[in-house]
């Protein structure tokens, strides 16, 4: 659709409409204005009004993130983006900025072709990353940038963390945003979507240009909109005429070629440039058409008033004017949701729900190699009636950005849908994710529907046999929009509820109940939908309480009825990042250097974050018994630090060697792992056999795989060895790797020459070099990676064809000191000590019950914050969590 090429057409073609500004300078010339009493700060005069923008979050996922710093595909640097969030938060406050996020918890059925359409692009980019990965090693370029599994989940808490007003829109994303903004009467828009410039804000400034720089600065782009009509030369009132025939999701690019083709000699949609088709356009409305009947032009556009086409390019001309100044009051939510799976639009709007994919029906004309997109069934699923008092608080909740956004698409219209994850989807090596947990969103289904109390009134009406009552069990059946190879996105699954074994309450009851029985319940729902509900899963001393979601997940990992999924050495490099005392130095994981980047370690922490969302998914709809402070990705979870320590697993003789000889934390990785495998019949996965002898196929840089044992025997040396991933590449002298003593190839031009068996020497024992290779050091790229045996001091080591290796000097990475350097931003986490789980189930305040003491908005009260020395008196801090982000001076 040309409208999406709207913006950069205008910020590159049109001179004047669009001019680098600084924020900062922006507030302080609104601060000195006098403005509405509405506007002022606590405390505050008419000459402290601050600057308000409304900021569209899914517009600007990765400045959010603090830009596209290369190790995004190991999986997220969460504390790293809290860190780069508190900095942004810190200069917005200080400089009399008040900012409100928007994030997009809207399933929009009506933009589902153009959702899949998106997706579908980010599969392709997902493919290209994990092809350079498994080529290169390397993280790969910006251009191929893919949001984090748990992107969007990680910034609401951050944000809400450092008390930032975050929301989430119900059921139009755009008209939402734009109605709040001119509803508060904020001063500006931030985003990156040419339909908030049809909508003409007070204000419009670009998310992708904003950079937080050294000098201080806050700098973006804004778009003058009075120059962006004049270059143009249309009046802003015929941008919503602009916008309808560029194409949307209400008429698309297909219902509109013939119309482009009459305006452009020789036009096809592949070759001709946007930039000619947005000039073709305003030059037909400038000189050709009556803007002052719709109908007119409608005829005009589609050669005939009858044709099925007008009626869309009313309704879509319609839509922009309700976003806009005049027309943004006809667009009002209604306060509780629906599950007819039709968009809740005010009575004053007089266009339907927009027919999606029936051209069976429609005269437009249609291309046969187009993807037909999805099929969507317009009769939605039955589904039991959710009481009201649910229905608000999980609306409340869910405008709020409190709630998982899944638990009010699923109760209001029975449906989901789930972006694409990164996963290779040709060598299936590990799970479709968002399937392999599917079997918890089938527990969840049953709470939210109250399945177990239907099959008790029904048992009992049967039974007693009463008239008037139902003696059938309702069928709860829930659509999931998931991406596979042979379905990306056609047609949507239906999923059926899954009762869970024992007397689970109402949904009523786990999210309004009290007492000390109900928070019981809760934890028991939750813990059983993950199927952990064991005892030392409530042991502190085995899980201590902010790392209950990271056991949870990897026990369900671990109990796959589907066939072993982690090998040893990857469940303990989870365990141990969890527990390393680097996950919460957001510099030493700054300055950390992969030497390499594999394809399993990626969509490994790709599929552990896809559990975490599923159990926070499950977490919410049980009635949130584990605090939401708790449930903070970066308690538990870095995928850089994650990927190193799966790197030194893989080549490690023991588990005290990937926790750098601290017995301690091996003790409490034991125990965890106890915990996570307790009554469990454990079977670890091994890795694929190679078609050739000592040739790694899945990266033939890296040269053969290591010697391999087996898993039974887990007693330190040999441990976890023969995994990709194990050593570093290897270049240089047309060699494809380093030559293990167990055999190789001798590779020449990529073509091999000539293949040996193993040396061995009169002992039995391998020759050239020791027994247990290790990684040694290198370069970020790989290229001076080596294998060096244990306990040899030498800087050489000898190959099968005995000659001396140089190998690179090994580059160690000094860990900093408690206090960095100045001006550089320190966290603190409270966790000294982990507050029991009896202590939790005997908090005052639990659930989502109104009558607590509480804010409703709030939830659940977390854990009290623990004492911890500061190392600045000066910083951010979130009442209700104890965590600290300052700033060292």
């Amino acid at each position: 659709m040309a409208i999406q090429d709207l913006q950069r057409f205008l910020e590159s073609q049109v001179p004047g409409a669009c001019v680098p500004v600084d924020l900062l300078k922006i507030a302080r010339s609104i601060a000195i204005r006098r403005g509405h009493p509405r506007n002022m700060p606590r405390g505050g005069g008419y000459m402290h009004s601050p600057l308000t923008l409304v900021v569209d979050g899914e517009c600007c996922l990765d400045r959010l993130y603090g830009g596209f710093f290369s190790d995004w595909v190991c999986g997220g640097q969460w504390n790293r983006m809290v860190q780069f969030l508190a900095v942004l938060i810190q200069t917005v406050q200080n400089n009399n900025i008040e900012l409100a996020v928007f994030f997009n918890g809207a399933l929009e059925q009506q933009r589902l072709n153009e959702w899949s359409k998106q997706e579908c692009s980010l599969r392709k980019n997902v493919n290209s990353v994990l092809k350079h990965v498994s080529v290169k090693g390397t993280p790969p370029p910006k251009v191929w940038w893919v949001a984090p599994v748990g992107l969007r989940t990680c910034l609401r808490m951050a944000l809400r963390h450092l008390n930032i007003q975050v929301l989430c829109t119900m059921d139009d994303h755009h008209q939402e945003v734009i109605a709040f903004c001119r509803e508060n009467n904020y001063h500006g828009l931030m985003a990156e979507d040419a339909e908030y410039i049809i909508f003409d804000p007070p204000r419009y400034f670009s998310s992708h240009q904003l950079k937080l720089t050294y000098k201080g600065s806050l700098e973006t782009k804004e778009f003058i909109l009075d120059e962006v009509a004049r270059g143009l030369g249309l009046q802003r009132n015929y941008f919503c005429l602009l916008a309808a025939l560029l194409g949307n999701y209400l008429l698309t690019e297909t219902d509109l070629r013939d119309f482009y083709a009459a305006l452009i000699q020789g036009y096809d949609k592949q070759t001709t440039p946007q930039e000619e088709i947005i000039r073709a356009v305003v030059k037909f409305i400038v000189n050709r058409c009556d803007v002052n009947n719709l109908l007119t032009i409608g005829a005009q556009v589609f050669g005939s008033i009858n044709d099925p086409r007008v009626a869309k390019f009313k309704e879509s001309v319609q839509y922009f004017l309700n976003g806009t100044k005049d027309g943004f009051l006809r667009y009002k939510p209604f306060p509780s949701g629906r599950r007819d799976g039709v968009p809740r639009y005010s009575p004053h709007q007089q266009y339907p729900r927009p027919d999606i994919q029936d051209h069976k029906h429609s005269s437009s004309p249609v291309d046969s190699t187009q993807d037909p997109g999805p099929q969507i069934d317009p009769n939605p699923l039955p589904l039991p009636p959710v009481p009201h008092e649910v229905m608000r608080t999980a609306s409340e909740r869910h405008q709020k950005g409190l709630m998982c956004p899944w638990v009010y698409q699923v109760l209001t219209q029975g449906e989901v849908k789930f972006g694409v994850c990164m996963e290779d989807e040709t060598v299936r090596e590990l799970p479709n994710a968002v399937l392999f947990f599917r079997a918890i969103r089938q527990f969840v289904y049953a709470i939210l529907f109250n399945l177990h109390h239907h099959t008790f009134m029904a048992r009992k009406a049967k039974e007693e046999g009463q008239k008037g009552l139902a003696t059938e069990v309702p069928e709860i059946k829930i659509r999931e929009w998931v991406y596979t190879k042979n379905n990306p996105y056609r047609t949507a699954d239906i999923v059926e509820a899954t009762p869970i074994n024992w007397a689970v309450p109402t949904v009523q009851r786990l999210w309004f109940g009290s007492v000390v029985d109900d928070k019981k319940r809760r934890l028991r729902a939750f813990l059983s939908c993950m199927r952990s509900d064991t005892p030392l899963m409530l042991h502190t001393s085995h899980v201590p309480q902010h790392l209950l979601i990271m056991a949870t997940v990897l026990r369900y990992i671990m109990s796959s009825p589907t066939g072993p999924v982690l090998r040893k050495q990857e469940l303990d490099a989870f365990l141990v990042t969890a527990f390393s005392p680097d996950l919460t130095n957001a510099h030493y994981l700054q300055d950390l250097q992969l030497p390499l980047v594999t394809g399993r370690g990626a969509q490994l922490a790709a599929l552990f974050m896809m559990g975490v969302e599923t159990a926070l998914f499950a977490n919410d709809a049980c009635g949130a018994p584990v605090p939401w402070i708790m449930c903070c990705p970066w308690l538990y979870f870095d995928g850089k630090l994650f990927h190193a320590k799966l790197i030194k697993a893989n080549c490690a003789r023991s588990l005290l060697e990937v926790c750098e000889g601290d017995i301690e934390l091996v003790s409490k990785v034991e125990r965890c792992r106890q915990a996570v495998l307790e009554g469990l019949r454990v079977e670890f996965a091994h890795p694929l056999i190679s078609q050739m002898p000592g040739v790694n196929h899945n990266n033939p840089k890296m040269g053969p795989y290591p010697p391999y044992p087996n898993f039974a025997q887990h007693n330190g040396q040999g441990r976890g060895r023969g995994a990709v991933g194990g050593a570093p590449p290897v270049r240089g002298n047309g060699m494809g790797g380093r030559m293990f003593s167990r055999g190789g190839q001798l590779q020449v031009a990529g073509v091999v020459v000539g293949s040996w068996g193993p040396n061995y020497g009169s002992n039995g024992r391998p020759r050239g070099g020791a027994r247990y290779p290790q990684y040694g050091g290198g370069m970020r790229d790989g290229s001076s990676g080596s294998m060096v045996g244990r306990g040899q001091p030498t800087r050489f080591v000898r190959s099968t064809r005995g000659r001396p290796t140089v190998l690179a000097k090994r580059r160690t990475i000094k860990k900093r000191d408690v206090r960095p350097p100045r001006g550089r931003v320190g966290m603190e986490q409270p966790m000294n000590r982990s507050m029991g789980m009896r202590d939790m189930l005997h908090m005052p305040d639990s659930g989502y019950n109104s009558h607590s003491p509480m804010r409703r908005d709030e939830g659940l009260t977390p854990c009290p914050p623990h004492a911890s020395q500061s190392h600045s008196s000066s910083g951010l801090k979130s009442p209700d969590s104890g965590v600290n982000v300052s700033i060292l001076e």
